[in-house]
Protein backbone atom coordinates (compact mmCIF):
# COMPACT_ATOMS: atom_id res chain seq x y z
CA UNK A 1 0.00 0.00 0.00
CA UNK A 2 1.41 3.52 -0.78
CA UNK A 3 0.79 6.27 1.12
CA UNK A 4 0.43 9.81 -0.31
CA UNK A 5 1.69 12.33 2.11
CA UNK A 6 0.10 15.53 2.43
CA UNK A 7 2.63 17.57 4.30
CA UNK A 8 4.35 20.53 2.42
CA UNK A 9 7.71 21.00 0.99
CA UNK A 10 10.23 22.40 3.50
CA UNK A 11 11.95 23.75 0.70
CA UNK A 12 10.84 25.30 -2.08
CA UNK A 13 12.58 28.27 -4.88
CA UNK A 14 11.02 30.98 -7.04
CA UNK A 15 11.36 29.97 -11.01
CA UNK A 16 14.20 32.72 -10.91
CA UNK A 17 16.27 30.77 -8.54
CA UNK A 18 15.31 27.33 -10.51
CA UNK A 19 16.64 29.00 -13.85
CA UNK A 20 20.02 29.62 -11.68
CA UNK A 21 19.95 26.44 -10.49
CA UNK A 22 19.74 24.64 -13.97
CA UNK A 23 22.21 27.62 -15.16
CA UNK A 24 24.91 26.50 -12.61
CA UNK A 25 24.00 22.67 -13.32
CA UNK A 26 25.03 22.87 -16.74
CA UNK A 27 28.02 24.83 -15.35
CA UNK A 28 29.31 22.59 -12.57
CA UNK A 29 27.84 19.38 -12.73
CA UNK A 30 24.73 17.87 -10.14
CA UNK A 31 24.52 21.06 -7.36
CA UNK A 32 23.98 20.77 -3.11
CA UNK A 33 23.06 23.66 -0.79
CA UNK A 34 23.66 23.87 2.02
CA UNK A 35 22.07 26.82 4.83
CA UNK A 36 23.78 27.57 7.66
CA UNK A 37 23.35 29.83 10.88
CA UNK A 38 26.94 31.46 10.78
CA UNK A 39 27.14 35.07 10.66
CA UNK A 40 28.09 37.49 7.48
CA UNK A 41 27.09 35.09 4.47
CA UNK A 42 26.63 32.03 6.70
CA UNK A 43 23.49 32.74 6.98
CA UNK A 44 22.96 32.69 3.31
CA UNK A 45 22.77 29.41 1.12
CA UNK A 46 25.59 28.26 0.26
CA UNK A 47 25.23 26.49 -3.47
CA UNK A 48 28.20 23.93 -3.76
CA UNK A 49 28.96 21.26 -6.63
CA UNK A 50 27.11 18.28 -4.84
CA UNK A 51 29.69 16.25 -2.79
CA UNK A 52 32.09 19.27 -2.11
CA UNK A 53 30.53 20.27 0.61
CA UNK A 54 30.61 17.53 3.19
CA UNK A 55 27.12 16.60 5.43
CA UNK A 56 27.43 16.27 8.61
CA UNK A 57 25.50 13.47 10.69
CA UNK A 58 23.45 16.24 12.33
CA UNK A 59 22.73 17.70 8.82
CA UNK A 60 18.90 17.91 8.14
CA UNK A 61 17.80 17.59 4.05
CA UNK A 62 15.01 20.04 3.97
CA UNK A 63 14.09 18.64 0.48
CA UNK A 64 15.24 18.38 -3.19
CA UNK A 65 14.77 21.25 -6.11
CA UNK A 66 14.89 21.09 -9.40
CA UNK A 67 17.73 19.54 -10.98
CA UNK A 68 17.46 16.76 -7.67
CA UNK A 69 19.34 19.43 -5.67
CA UNK A 70 19.47 18.39 -2.00
CA UNK A 71 18.90 21.54 0.39
CA UNK A 72 20.56 20.54 3.60
CA UNK A 73 20.55 22.60 6.86
CA UNK A 74 22.05 22.64 9.70
CA UNK A 75 20.54 21.29 13.08
CA UNK A 76 20.76 23.84 15.46
CA UNK A 77 19.17 26.28 12.58
CA UNK A 78 16.64 23.49 11.28
CA UNK A 79 14.80 23.85 14.91
CA UNK A 80 14.68 27.79 14.48
CA UNK A 81 13.12 27.31 11.18
CA UNK A 82 11.48 23.93 11.29
CA UNK A 83 7.92 25.64 11.57
CA UNK A 84 8.17 27.99 8.42
CA UNK A 85 8.45 26.74 4.63
CA UNK A 86 12.11 28.05 3.51
CA UNK A 87 12.24 29.59 -0.11
CA UNK A 88 15.63 30.33 -1.98
CA UNK A 89 15.18 33.04 -4.19
CA UNK A 90 18.06 35.13 -5.96
CA UNK A 91 18.84 38.81 -6.38
CA UNK A 92 21.33 40.50 -8.39
CA UNK A 93 24.51 41.33 -6.18
CA UNK A 94 27.55 39.02 -4.60
CA UNK A 95 27.32 36.67 -1.95
CA UNK A 96 30.18 34.51 -0.68
CA UNK A 97 33.08 33.73 -2.82
CA UNK A 98 32.28 30.44 -1.31
CA UNK A 99 29.05 29.86 -2.91
CA UNK A 100 28.96 29.03 -6.69
CA UNK A 101 26.52 31.92 -7.94
CA UNK A 102 28.83 34.61 -6.42
CA UNK A 103 30.90 34.89 -10.09
CA UNK A 104 27.56 35.15 -11.86
CA UNK A 105 26.93 38.74 -10.27
CA UNK A 106 23.65 37.52 -8.42
CA UNK A 107 23.19 35.80 -5.04
CA UNK A 108 20.98 33.17 -3.66
CA UNK A 109 19.01 34.57 -0.48
CA UNK A 110 16.15 32.65 1.59
CA UNK A 111 12.99 34.12 2.27
CA UNK A 112 10.45 32.07 4.65
CA UNK A 113 6.59 31.50 5.49
CA UNK A 114 4.90 30.06 8.64
CA UNK A 115 3.42 27.07 7.83
CA UNK A 116 0.10 26.62 9.02
CA UNK A 117 -1.44 24.49 11.90
CA UNK A 118 -2.88 21.95 9.47
CA UNK A 119 0.56 21.58 7.32
CA UNK A 120 2.60 21.52 10.96
CA UNK A 121 0.06 18.57 11.74
CA UNK A 122 0.66 17.07 8.35
CA UNK A 123 4.44 17.34 8.45
CA UNK A 124 4.58 15.63 12.12
CA UNK A 125 2.29 13.00 10.92
CA UNK A 126 5.33 12.75 7.97
CA UNK A 127 8.18 12.04 10.43
CA UNK A 128 11.27 13.59 10.93
CA UNK A 129 13.27 14.80 7.79
CA UNK A 130 16.37 12.35 6.92
CA UNK A 131 19.76 13.72 8.81
CA UNK A 132 23.21 13.25 7.32
CA UNK A 133 24.10 10.08 8.46
CA UNK A 134 20.92 8.29 7.71
CA UNK A 135 22.08 9.11 3.62
CA UNK A 136 24.32 7.20 1.86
Amino acid sequence: MTTISTAPARIVATPEAEDWIFKLTEMHGPLMFHQSGGCCDGSAPMCFPRGEFRVGKQDVLLGTLVADTPVWIGAAQFEYWRHTQVTIDVVPGRGSGMSLEAPEGVRFIVRSRVFTDEEVDALNAAGEPLRGDEVA
